[in-house]
């Protein structure tokens, strides 16, 4: 369960302070899968990478499974994000200089999982996502396509309960977005939690609900 309560976000602009999320309160059950609409600059990445872990918030509270994400220390906060959270982004963030087989093995490296482990665990995931004849491709070598597939492989390196997605089709052609969407959905069955934002209200609405977002101010539906 994610869930979040007056949680604000404010920035300042040249004496000006602007609230990128305006007291929100947000309640995500566990294996949800929400999509998070808003136009450019509404606050959406300040709310997904709020909620990710990955930039603090200026009041309100954030847990997530019931701990407080930001009570905790720097290091338990990083243990937490790899434990229980995956990222996939539109600019999908490879390492251009290493192979796909790499750039899938590098989060198991840095969990400390041995050879072994990695090559076994990047495989699988390489195939699952149809790539098992791209594995000793570098991203300039593949589609973008292809390379959202890897960064989808990477993302599940760690099989992460809750997956955040920010924009994942905005790079993609309608079929190749389809395909996205459906492992999005695919994984959401097998019981994983999916936050997606997106400025698309058709792709919105292939998530279970939707939270809209405009000037920081939270709304369902």
């Amino acid at each position: 369960m994610i869930r979040t309560k007056k949680l604000t976000k404010t920035y300042s602009r040249k004496n000006t302070k602007i609230k990128a999320i305006d007291s929100a309160s947000i309640e995500i059950p566990s294996g949800d899968f929400v999509s998070i609409i808003g136009p450019s600059g509404s606050g959406k990445s300040s709310l997904l990478l709020t909620l990710g872990g990955m930039l603090a918030p200026t009041s309100g509270t954030f847990t997530i499974d019931g701990e407080s994400v930001y009570d905790l220390t720097p290091s338990q906060r990083a243990k937490l994000r790899h434990e229980k959270i995956g990222f996939v982004f539109q600019t999908f963030n490879l390492i251009p200089y290493l192979s796909a087989l790499q750039n899938v093995q590098l989060p198991l490296l840095l969990g400390g999982k041995n050879e072994q482990q990695q090559k076994e665990r990047a495989v699988a995931l390489l195939k699952r996502l149809g790539l098992a004849d791209r594995m000793d491709h570098k991203p300039p070598e593949l589609s973008i396509g292809q390379q959202q597939r890897c960064a989808l492989a990477r993302m599940l390196a760690n099989d992460p309960s809750i997956i955040f997605a920010d924009e994942p089709t905005g790079n993609l052609d309608p079929e190749t977005a389809k395909k996205v969407l459906n492992f999005l959905h695919e994984l959401n069955e097998e019981g994983r939690t999916i936050i997606m934002v997106t400025h698309d209200i058709n792709i919105a609405n292939q998530a279970k609900r939707t939270i809209t977002i405009k000037e920081g101010k939270v709304t369902e539906g």
